[in-house]
């Protein structure tokens, strides 16, 4: 039998984007899987809409809203002595392919079951450019990024390997691994706690592995107020510092966090030059 794997999607006042992230997992072909949802004390009908429209669906409630790293872990926590093998950290403004699961599986088969798999994602809104198609990351130098960001997918970016780091909008990895790394470091804010996590699981021998024949939608940073929020950035970047100071030398983080800057400052420009030129 293939290995039971549990998808956990985190909700919180969601119910829209959850139910449309259900509504594709019910489509999957995988033969052995189960989901959960971990509802950061919602406010919104996203509780009762799961239970009439995915009675199949855990509902893990949370008795506050404890954001991204700490709600997951409570999650592997409660997973500790399940049937699952793996889980799936899946966003809720997602869209999943149906062979979502077998893909990435058939990762695990040529690397083995301690490492972390994803797969390339896509944008929603523009099915054919690529959101992800791997990490790139060299602190020292700032460059901390997704490779293939806003191409179109003409298949460049077709074989499994490994790469920097996973994004949390989709990992598949064990609760064996996740139990090693003790989870996500819940010191960071919503972002670049995937980035440390898979910065510590290489300190480990445990890789991030992308799997290209595996696809995800994602509609990109719904749930916090658009892609390039001023929340977004702000939060961003006190994690991106945290990030720095964790795996860096005060040198290499003064240098590395400065030339960050300034690639966030060229992004910015060349975001309002193509609002301009619309």
């Amino acid at each position: 039998m293939k290995p039971h794997i549990k998808l956990l999607i985190l909700n919180w006042n969601g119910s829209k984007l959850t139910c449309q992230c259900l509504a594709s997992i019910e489509k999957l072909t995988y033969e052995n899987f189960s989901t959960m949802v971990i509802d950061n004390a919602s406010s919104d009908d996203s509780i009762e809409k799961i239970h009439t429209n995915y009675p199949s669906v855990d509902v893990l409630v949370l008795d506050r809203n404890y954001g991204f790293g700490p709600a997951y872990n409570l999650a592997f926590k409660h997973l500790e002595n399940s049937k699952s093998e793996f889980v799936l950290i899946l966003n809720n403004d997602t869209i999943v392919e149906s062979d979502l699961l077998d893909e990435l599986i058939s990762g695990v088969s040529l690397h083995g079951s301690g490492h972390f798999f994803c797969p390339i994602i896509h944008y929603l809104d523009s099915p054919d450019k690529i959101w992800y198609a791997g990490g790139k990351v060299d602190l020292p130098v700032g460059q901390l990024a997704h490779a293939g960001l806003r191409q179109k997918n003409k298949g460049q970016y077709s074989d499994i390997s490994i790469t920097g780091f996973a994004t949390g909008c989709c990992i598949l990895t064990s609760l064996e691994s996740l139990k090693k790394l003790d989870g996500f470091d819940e010191d960071f804010n919503m972002y670049a706690e995937d980035v440390d996590l898979c910065l510590r699981a290489q300190a480990m021998g445990i890789y991030s592995i992308f799997v290209p024949k595996a696809k995800v939608f994602h509609k990109v940073s719904a749930s916090i107020g658009g892609e390039f929020s001023v929340s977004k950035m702000r939060r961003k970047l006190n994690s991106i510092k945290k990030l720095m100071s964790k795996h860096s030398s005060t040198h290499e983080m003064f240098i590395g966090y400065s030339l960050y800057l300034i690639r966030i400052l060229f992004s910015i420009i060349f975001n309002i030059f193509n609002l301009i030129k619309k």
